[in-house]
């Protein structure tokens, strides 16, 4: 049987290293889609539809291959967070992460011959109390762009994590248990060859 080729539907070097864990030869192309939250829109449903997107972006063009879509947002409260769009905007979702508890929701989609399948993970994640020193270093450092909430647990971010509950890898952007399942249903077993 041949083997579909595989999309990941993002330019993330952290996703990419993350579906290559776990085996999956793939090709990685960044979908643009327009993350804009809609009103009243749960972060669950957010990132979810945004996965989904991602993955309907590239199969229009990708129509025989095996495409993965994934988003995380950061819930804290009523507020949702997701990449800021400079520093002074990841200075206030530090600022409002600062010595809680909050939700990370990743959302993973799969699209494979004509139909797209979506699951989210959710995990707590609890950050110390943070100093206006501590996020001024952090924010120089330049590793807040690009990422849900301003902050990588895989980077220096880690400093500040002091307990999750739930997915490592769904907070680093890709949650490994739902794209795993996802991808076996569609044929792509965990080491990257066709299912039976």
């Amino acid at each position: 049987m041949t083997v579909p080729q595989v999309i990941l539907a993002s330019g993330s070097p952290q996703r990419t290293r993350l579906l290559s864990q776990l085996g999956i030869v793939h090709t990685a192309i960044a979908a643009d889609v327009d993350e804009t939250l809609r009103v009243g829109e749960a972060a669950e449903a957010l990132a979810e539809r945004l996965a989904r997107r991602k993955a309907e972006a590239l199969s229009i063009a990708y129509t025989d291959a095996v495409i993965v879509g994934s988003d995380t947002v950061v819930a804290c409260g009523a507020h949702i967070f997701g990449k800021p769009t400079d520093a002074d905007d990841a200075a206030a979702m530090l600022a409002a992460l600062s010595g809680t508890t909050h939700r990370v929701i990743s959302g993973v989609a799969v699209f494979a011959r004509g139909g797209i399948e979506s699951r989210i993970s959710e995990t707590a994640v609890t950050i110390r109390a943070l100093t206006s020193a501590d996020i001024a270093a952090y924010i120089a450092s330049n590793e807040c762009f690009g990422k849900a909430g301003a902050y990588a647990i895989q980077g220096l971010g880690a400093l500040f994590v002091e307990r999750i509950e739930g997915n490592y890898s769904a907070v680093m952007g890709l949650p490994l248990y739902e794209t795993g399942a996802l991808l076996r249903a569609v044929g792509i077993d965990a080491l990257g060859q066709a299912g039976s």
